[in-house]
């Protein structure tokens, strides 16, 4: 197995959380001041060790506490014990993210995801069942797009004919179930009618939504539908940032942090 320390930081404090699914990786950095604690939740192909040095630097501008984990399958966590289904990201928003919110302490969390994490963070905020001091949805993902279709099967033949599998092994126990996991999903048949609209209606919390202009997954019809759904009252804010890819955090990470520090400020 490949060492990580090229990819997160010796003082990572990573440890494993038992739930009653199995094991999950996670990252744990204390908090340094009194803003809301932070609780990360990564992409479709993502885990712990693929946000690289992010965690370290939003706890050190913010002064919050950061909490990161690898879902089932993903990074170092145990395998999946089922097959993905349609409804995998409520599975994951109502299930999981409740047991390592209690495991954590963290009561009153601002939910920080990316892609498929976004999606994860809007639908436990829009279940009104937990308290969610607000979201920062990175690239956000609320319905499926013919040009999100298109970019993940452009992603299957990168993935099977280029050096991507092998630098994505090196964050991933079983890289393959974690790829055709994803790419799979989101080809199906029955995935076309997925969607989070219903859960964006029933968010309370402030939502940041950041996307980059030349984001080849997520669109600003993505960010446009989470700003329509909303319930009146709630606050709403978005941020386009130019050259910047499907990684904001990865891209421009300066601008993110400034954003996501005055968000919390304002929570």
């Amino acid at each position: 197995m490949t060492s990580r320390s090229d990819v997160i930081p010796a003082q990572a404090g990573i440890q494993f959380v038992e739930i009653p699914a199995g094991r999950i990786e996670c990252l744990d950095i204390p908090a340094t001041g009194d803003t809301p604690p932070i609780l990360m939740l990564h992409e479709g192909l993502g885990c712990v060790s693929m946000w690289r040095d992010f965690p370290f630097t939003l706890a050190r501008a913010t002064g919050s506490r950061v909490v990161a984990y690898s879902r089932l399958g993903f990074g170092r966590s145990s395998p999946r014990a089922s097959p993905y289904s349609p409804r995998f990201i409520h599975e994951e928003a109502h299930d999981t993210i409740p047991v390592l919110r209690e495991h954590f302490g963290l009561g009153n969390p601002v939910l920080l995801g990316h892609s498929t994490g976004a999606s994860m963070a809007l639908v436990h905020a829009g279940a009104g069942r937990w308290p969610v001091a607000g979201v920062v949805a990175m690239a956000p993902l609320t319905t499926v797009e013919g040009s999100n279709v298109a970019s993940i099967k452009s992603a299957r033949s990168l993935y099977e004919t280029t050096a991507w599998r092998e630098k994505l092994a090196r964050h991933h126990d079983d890289v393959d179930a974690v790829f055709y996991g994803w790419n799979d999903t989101w080809l199906r048949e029955e995935f076309r009618r997925w969607n989070i609209l219903d859960d964006l209606r029933r968010v309370r919390s402030p939502v940041l939504a950041i996307l980059g202009e030349s984001d080849e997954y997520s669109t600003p019809a993505q960010v446009a539908a989470i700003a329509e759904c909303m319930p009146t009252p709630a606050r709403f804010e978005a941020l386009l940032l130019e050259g910047c890819g499907h990684a904001p955090h990865r891209d421009q990470p300066d601008a993110v942090i400034a954003s996501v520090g005055k968000f919390l400020l304002a929570v």
